[in-house]
């Protein structure tokens, strides 16, 4: 029986670095077309069962969908999971070479563990989150300049004044992006996510351009992904709170938003809030379970293809 073979890439602006099962050397290859068609063809007659790289910040997504369409089985994991694995396995330093062998040993213990690969986003979804994240960035942008305003002094405020309205004007030119970007793929689902009191288009865009698991997964798969599956902290005698972390920050954040709304507007989301306020649930404990119960609430729109019922949400 032949061994079964893993890829680790470490993926850098420039160049990535390569490590397979077998092999004790690293292969250095440049982070273009030509390297991607390389690789490529060098991997296809090995049939690794899992080639993992780590996100780098967009630098992997032309070669992770190279070494997909070339049919390999490819998955992006998260840097920190990729770093935990690495120190636990007694690599400390951290070169491009160590990392990429760190990461085809963490390929052979996902796949032990039944990892299965997330589909890769399509140039659609990759346009989106691109306006999604573009959003977030000029909206960031534009809370900062409205804090130095207040501050300023009057010499300064006049430009402060003109860098915002030209961050305003792109978060306009943004978000019409995004509006027509959303008619044009995804306006059914759109349409059935804002059904729901307290989920805006803010909201709904994030969603279908970061979880686009949504609808796929059932309700305990669904909030462990975004990161709204409480964790235990017990040890030995010791009993910690539940807390939620890590996941899909960027998902959570809005959800936060869209289940702050909802305890206002929506009237499943308003007396279930009360409902836990009256038990004596501190109000974040209460409101992070309201961002559960939307998210179970969206999923299950998402996968039926049903508009918000408040008879629906109630028998979820």
């Amino acid at each position: 029986m032949s061994e079964l073979v893993y890829v680790g890439i470490d993926v850098a602006k420039d160049s990535f670095e390569v490590a397979v099962t077998g092999e004790s050397q690293t292969l250095k290859l440049d982070n273009d077309e030509a390297g991607h068609a390389e690789l490529s063809q060098l991997l296809m007659p090995l049939a690794p069962r899992l080639v993992l790289l780590e996100a780098t910040g967009g630098y992997e997504q032309d070669l992770a969908l190279a070494l997909a369409a070339a049919g390999l089985r490819v998955s992006v994991v998260n840097p920190r999971q990729a770093r935990d694995f690495a120190r636990c396995t007694g690599k400390l330093a951290k070169t491009d070479r160590i990392d990429a062998q760190a990461l085809r040993g963490f390929a052979l213990m996902l796949d032990v563990q039944g990892h299965e690969p997330r589909a890769l986003a399509d140039d659609q979804r990759r346009e989106l989150t691109a306006l999604v994240v573009r959003r977030r960035q000029l909206v960031a942008m534009l809370v900062a300049e409205r804090q130095r305003l207040g501050v300023a002094h009057q010499k300064a405020k006049p430009s402060i004044l003109a860098i915002m309205d030209a961050i305003a004007a792109q978060l306009k030119d943004v978000d019409g992006g995004l509006k027509a970007h959303i008619q044009a793929h995804h306006a059914d689902l759109a349409k059935l996510l804002t059904s729901v009191k307290g989920v805006g288009p803010t909201t709904a865009s994030t969603l279908l351009a970061q979880l686009p698991e949504l609808g796929h997964l059932n309700r305990k798969q669904i909030t462990a992904l975004v990161g709204l599956a409480p964790m235990n902290r017990d040890s030995g005698t010791l009993r910690g709170q539940r807390h939620i972390f890590g996941a899909r920050a960027d998902v959570r954040r809005v959800l936060y938003v869209a289940a702050l709304v909802g305890t206002r507007f929506n009237p499943v989301l308003k007396a279930f809030y009360a409902k836990l306020l009256a038990a004596g649930k501190p109000k974040k404990v209460a409101l992070v379970a309201c961002m559960h119960k939307l998210l179970v609430i969206l999923n299950a729109i998402a996968r039926t293809k049903s508009p918000w019922r408040n008879d629906f949400a109630q028998a979820l």
